[in-house]
C-alpha cells in the first residue's frame, strides 16, 4: 500500500511540474484542487454514475472518489462509477493512469481518446452526476445543427460554451444534477442566439444555481468564471432538501473567495468560503 501511495505522490508532483513547464497548456491537464473539490461537494456523488465530458487527466473523477472516502460512510464504500471522454491522446493516457493509481476503475473513460462533439463514445449514458470544466469560449468545435443534445438551440460556431452545457444536461438521468464551469460571458452573452438558449434552459427549470467565481483561479487564463448547477428534477422529490425549487434560481457571489499566490494565480483556502456549504445553506434559508 505504501508503494501505491508513493506512486500517487510522484504522479501528482510530475503533473505539477508538467503544468509549470508547459505554461498555458497546463490547464489542459488539471483543474485546480480547490475548484475540483467544490464542484464535487456541491453534487455529493456518494453513489451512481459520474460523468465528465472533457475529463483531462481525470482530476474531477478522482475527486469524486475522494469525496466518498471522506463523507460516504460504509454503505457507500464502493463509491460511484466514473465515466469520461478526452480528446487529447496524451492527456487521456494520464487520466487512465491517474484513475488506476487512485483505485478507481478507468474502464469508464474508454479504450481510446475522441472529440466529445464529433464522436460521442458514450451515446447511451445517463448519469446521476455530470461534473465538468471544459475549455472556455472555444471557437473550433464540431458543430452539428442536428445534434439531439442541442434541444434548447444550436450554439454559435464561434463559441462552444452552450454546447458543453447542453451536452451535460443531455447526459443526466431523470433525477440527475450537474456542475459545469464556464466563462462568465455565458451568464449574459447575447450573440447568435445564446440568450435564447439560456432563457429556454431557465424556463425549463433546468438551472438551479449560478455561482460567480473569482478571476485567476486557472493558470491557463485570467478571465472570471462561473458555475452552472443543473438538475433535471427541481421538485421536492428531486433536488436535495424538502423544498420545491421549480421556478427559482439561486445566485451566489463567491468572487472574493481564496487568496492570491504570486501575481498570476488565486487558490482556495481553508478560511475561504466553501461553495458546497454555501449552496446548502442558501437552499435551507430560502425554503
Amino acid at each position: 500500500m505504501s508503494e501505491v501511495v508513493e506512486l500517487r505522490h510522484r504522479f501528482m508532483e510530475w503533473q505539477r511540474e508538467l503544468r509549470r513547464i508547459e505554461g498555458k497548456r497546463g490547464g489542459e491537464f488539471r483543474t485546480p484542487r480547490s475548484v475540483a473539490r467544490n464542484l464535487v461537494e456541491i453534487l455529493e456523488p456518494r453513489e451512481g454514475r459520474v460523468y465528465d465530458p472533457r475529463c483531462g487527466a481525470g482530476g474531477l473523477l478522482v475527486q469524486a472518489r475522494w469525496f466518498v472516502e471522506a463523507h460516504g460512510g460504509r454503505e457507500h464504500a464502493q463509491g460511484p462509477q466514473v465515466y469520461g471522454q478526452e480528446v487529447n491522446q496524451r492527456t487521456w493516457q494520464l487520466a487512465k493512469m491517474n484513475l488506476d493509481l487512485h483505485g478507481t476503475a478507468s474502464i469508464g473513460i474508454g479504450r481510446r481518446w475522441a472529440d466529445t462533439f464529433a464522436e460521442d463514445r458514450l451515446p447511451g449514458l445517463k448519469a446521476d452526476f455530470v461534473v465538468a470544466v471544459p475549455p472556455f469560449n472555444i471557437g473550433d468545435w464540431a458543430r452539428d445543427k442536428f445534434d439531439p443534445c442541442g434541444r434548447y438551440g444550436v450554439p454559435p460556431a464561434k463559441n462552444a460554451n452552450f454546447a458543453w452545457l447542453q451536452h451535460a444536461a443531455s447526459k443526466l438521468n431523470d433525477h440527475g444534477s450537474a456542475s459545469v464551469v464556464l466563462a462568465n460571458s455565458s451568464l449574459s452573452s447575447r450573440q447568435l442566439g445564446e440568450d435564447r438558449i439560456r432563457a429556454s434552459m431557465v424556463e425549463d427549470d433546468l438551472v438551479v444555481c449560478m455561482i460567480a467565481l473569482p478571476d485567476r483561479l486557472f493558470r491557463s487564463t485570467s478571465i472570471p468564471t462561473c458555475v452552472w448547477f443543473l438538475a433535471t428534477d427541481t421538485s421536492s422529490q428531486g433536488v436535495r432538501g424538502p423544498a420545491d425549487r421549480r421556478g427559482e434560481v439561486l445566485f451566489i457571489d463567491a468572487r472574493a473567495m481564496g487568496e492570491m499566490v504570486g501575481r498570476a494565480e488565486r487558490v482556495g483556502t481553508s478560511q475561504g468560503p466553501d461553495l458546497g456549504k454555501r449552496k446548502t445553506a442558501g437552499q435551507e434559508s430560502d425554503a
